[in-house]
Parts: C-alpha cells; structure tokens; sequence
C-alpha cells in the first residue's frame, strides 16, 4: 500500500473484486468495503465527530464495532478501544479521554452497556451506503487509535499511536512472518488489546483478507491461513478433526511446549512466538518456536538495548504517548528510549526475557499484576495485607491465588462480590489461603519468596517463580 494513502481507498482501486472481509453472514470485497467506510464515516460526522475527535468503543469484537474503527478512521478520529466493565473501572478510562464539560462520543454493545450501567450517546449505525460520502480526513501521521494498559499500581494509561506507528509495527513483523494479498488472517484476539489491533494493520498492510469470529474458534478457523492464538486454543484445534488451511499461527500468552509446535509443523502450520507490548504496537521481536527460551530476533522498525537486565525500547513503533483530556506524556526519557518494566538478557543474538520487574503473569493471554490484584483485596473489611502468587495451570498457563492477613477467611462469595466492583474477572484469584503466623514479622514486609516457598510446601500446587 502507499502509506500515505487513506487504505480503504487504495484497495479499492488495486483490488476491488478481491474479498476483504468475512463476516459470519457475508463476504465484502474491497470496493464494497471502502463503500461501507464512507457511509459510516458520514454518520459519526452527522453526529459531531470530526478529525482528532474520540470515539470510545466498548465492548467484544463484533462487526459493528469494526465498522465503527473503520469509520473513524476515514474521518480522521481517534479510537479508544476498551473491554466492558463495571461502571466505576469505565469511568476512570473515560475521565482520562474526555475533559468534564467536554462531549463524549462513545459506543458500547448491549453487554457493556448492562456491566457499565451506562448508555452509549453514538446513534446505532445504518447500513447503507446510499448517504452521501464524506471526504477522508486520513493521515497517517495522525493519532488514530487509544488503547488501555495497567501499570503495577493497576491505574489505566492510555496508550496513543498514530497510523505510522502501527503500519510500522505491521510491516516490520511481515518482512518475517509471511502474510500476503492473498491469505486470510482470523480476528480471533480482541482489538481493544494491541495484539488484536495489530491484526487490522497488517490487513490493511497487504489489502488481503481479515475474518471476523463469531466465538466458535473450530467454525471461525475454517479457510483462515493466519491466526493469532494462544497455546491452548492451538491445542484445541490439533487434538480435534477440524479441518485447517492454517500455515502460519502467531502464538502468545507465555510458555509454548515444544511438543505443540511440533504437532502443528507436522501439519504444515508454522508456530512463531515472539515479545511485546502495548507501548511498542504489539510484537517487539519474534521467532519461530523452536524450543528455546529465547523470543527471537528485534524486528526491523523497532530498537531494543538492555542496561543491568533492564529491558529499554525504541524505534518508529513506540507509541506518541499516554493520552490524558488531550494532551500527550512522553513515554520516552530524556535519552529517548521507554522502559519497558521487563526483564532480560542477550543470549546467542536472541533476545531472551527473565521475567516482569513490576510481579506481573500472563493468564490465557492476559497480563495480571499482583499489585492491582492485592490493593482490591486489601480494601475488603478486615483484610490487613494481601499477597497475590501465581501458580501453574494447564489450561491457562498461570493462574492468580491469594494469601491473606486477616483473623479468618472471608467466605468466597462476599470477596468476589467485592472484587466485582474492582477487578475483571479473569484478575480474580482462584483459590484463597489464611497467612501463616511464622510468616508474619512485626515490622518487617512479609517475603514473597517465603511465601511462595510456604505455598510450594503445604500445597499441591506448582508456584510460578
């Protein structure tokens, strides 16, 4: 694609009759897209959205939340993109988007709209392409997408990037994980996290095919060449009879056993892996999966220096900054570079990652912090201190328990009826245990590792490091 080229635009012209887009109802060739875009772009702008405007979108995947991306993207508008919750976790994304006087311009499906106990002030959209077209106000140097991260204080930063940032990130990771105008890559990852939306730009890289899920993965994986899954959705497949036209899986979300990748390149579906995060546009380096701890090679457009195992990142894919009521925080110190929080090492050219310098885990592809986790439970009556140990789970990878000072256990339903107001529910613990007495020193932090030696010892689970 010419990047300076509003996509949807540009496709149309090189490939019109060329499908764009499977939605479990239709197919939509380029031509018909770039149509589709038009027309919603005309209805955000009869509603007041214009060019550097924030549209908040919440909610699952679904077509019309696609739609909605797209059309604003033609407008010139940012996207913020955020998962449904309760009302109180939405509100705290929606005061760092929107000043208190100021309009918001926000989407939720039906779920979000019940979780959040807040309506949706975007008109729902109509599908015609009969309302007159709007002029594009792409550029690609424009901010164009917001998405949310937690730090370990589990406070919501709001991450902008521009298109550039994003085409970087897509073009670098193409130039070695092969996708091309003629193969179809499964929407199978949420777009408010960066790893779904990273999905979008490497389709509009190519002007090849994207398809959207509907929830049934062994339904939605038929004809997909491409998928980004995480390992026990890709071990799900492989021990199931359906059928795969995949050749190539972008794997996430921590360990892969070897003897996956194996069972998938048996297959003919190659299984990559690789490191990032959602400063940097999604993957920072990659590799295939070939046993190693190691996470690949950096990718071109991205820049990686490691100081005292401290990893620092930089390069055309950094974001533009953290977004607070319109204005913009550098993510980059004086020196230029992001810190990045993690830790790691160079080994063999590869770069291989020790662990999280803030006690974060990823479970089932998502990232949990102890800290958020434990300030939740902390705030429970009674509960004095809390500490959050991630242990083994076969389905999930990790999986968050809890210890905890306090005279007795709560019982589970009164904690999670508390945590509902403050967490996800995926953050929730699994399994809560009273901390011991000969852990407890006046005055002295309680040891992580002691704790953690403590779980190992008096229970049948396998505590993560």
């Amino acid at each position: 694609m010419q990047p300076q080229q509003n996509p949807f635009e540009f496709w149309a012209s090189q490939r019109g009759d060329a499908c764009a887009l499977v939605t479990p109802n239709e197919r939509i060739s380029w031509q018909q897209l770039a149509g589709h875009v038009s027309s919603i772009a005309s209805q955000l702008a009869e509603q007041g959205v214009t060019a550097g405007s924030v549209v908040t979108l919440v909610g699952k995947d679904s077509q019309q939340m696609l739609w909605y991306l797209l059309g604003a993207m033609h407008l010139g508008a940012i996207t913020a993109l955020t998962l449904p919750q309760s009302k109180s976790l939405l509100k705290d994304k929606l005061d760092a988007l929107y000043k208190h006087d100021q309009a918001q311009w926000r989407w939720l499906d039906a779920n979000a709209e019940r979780e959040a106990q807040l309506c949706s002030t975007l008109q729902p959209l109509l599908w015609t392409d009969s309302l007159p077209h709007v002029t594009s106000n792409y550029c690609l140097d424009a901010l164009a997408t917001i998405v949310f991260t937690s730090g370990s204080t589990g406070r919501p930063k709001a991450v902008v990037h521009s298109h550039a940032q994003h085409f970087a990130s897509a073009n670098g990771l193409l130039q070695k994980f092969a996708f091309t105008c003629d193969d179809t890559w499964l929407l199978s990852l949420p777009i408010y996290h960066v790893s779904g939306l990273s999905i979008i730009y490497r389709w509009l890289a190519v002007g090849g095919c994207l398809k959207l899920a509907s929830g049934d993965l062994h339904q939605d994986i038929q004809d997909a060449t491409h998928a980004s899954l995480v390992p026990t959705q890709l071990q799900r497949l492989l021990t199931s009879s359906t059928p795969l036209k995949l050749t190539h899986v972008l794997l996430g979300g921590g360990h892969i056993p070897t003897e996956l990748a194996e069972r998938a390149n048996a297959l003919g579906v190659q299984t990559w892996i690789g490191y990032g995060m959602t400063e940097a546009a999604s993957t920072i380096s990659a590799k295939a999966v070939d046993g190693q701890t190691g996470v690949g090679d950096v990718l071109p457009n991205r820049q990686v220096k490691i100081e005292g195992n401290h990893i620092f990142v930089g390069g055309d894919t950094l974001a533009s900054g953290y977004y607070f009521q319109g204005t913009l925080r550098s993510l980059r110190s004086d020196s230029g570079w992001f810190a990045s929080g993690d830790l790691g090492r160079w080994q063999a050219n590869q770069l291989h990652i020790i662990g999280r310098a803030d006690n974060l885990f990823i479970s089932g592809g998502e990232n949990i912090h102890c800290e958020e986790v434990e300030a939740a439970l902390v705030g429970f009556p009674k509960v004095l201190q809390a500490f959050v140990v991630p242990i083994v789970s076969e389905e999930f990878g990790a999986r968050p328990v809890a210890i905890l000072d306090v005279p007795s256990l709560p019982q589970r339903d009164k904690l999670e009826a508390w945590l509902h107001h403050h967490l996800v529910k995926f953050k929730w613990p699994d399994h809560y245990f009273l901390m011991p007495e000969a852990l407890k020193q006046s005055g002295i932090k309680v040891s992580r590792q002691s704790l953690k030696q403590w779980l190992n010892e008096t229970t049948e689970f396998e505590v993560i490091s």
